[in-house]
């Protein structure tokens, strides 16, 4: 049986497209804004973690001795989240730390980009360290340790 409808029943139903899209869209711009939220965020998370371990790279080749190790690490951090993404990452801070007087490690932590107005007080704090032991030269014939 099929069912004949009238020029009467298809004006009931004009505006309905233009009411669902009104409906639909806020959700759709919500989950755009929530994906481009999170690329920012794995990004920013990439630069600290790039900066974190191209620090704790100068801060285990430094040598046992030297105090100077901690500026330098710390600046080469800093360094390079000014170059890679001063504006991914803001408000970047980098923190030395020693585990063992032979391991060091550099932190880096920042804020990632915020996308979704609506919500100011929401922070994407992102921290990432890296380190390990200090590089040494250690003679074959059972020399002197590193210190």
């Amino acid at each position: 049986m099929t069912v004949v409808r009238t020029t009467a029943d298809r004006r009931d139903e004009r505006g309905v497209t233009a009411i669902e899209l009104a409906l639909l869209m806020p959700v759709i711009l919500a989950a755009a804004l929530l994906i481009v939220q999170v690329a920012l965020w794995f990004h920013g998370r990439q630069v600290a973690e790039a900066a974190a371990q191209e620090g704790a790279r100068v801060a285990r080749s430094a040598p046992f001795d030297s105090a100077a190790w901690e500026g330098a690490a710390t600046e080469k951090a800093t360094g390079i989240v000014q170059a890679i993404g001063p504006r991914l990452l803001s408000d970047a801070t980098a923190t030395t730390s020693e585990k063992d007087p032979d391991e060091r490690f550099v932190t880096v932590t920042g804020k990632a980009v915020q996308v979704i107005p609506l919500l100011p007080d929401l922070t994407f704090t992102i921290t990432a360290t890296a380190g390990g032991p200090v590089e040494c030269f250690r003679p074959d014939n059972g020399g002197e340790d590193c210190q």
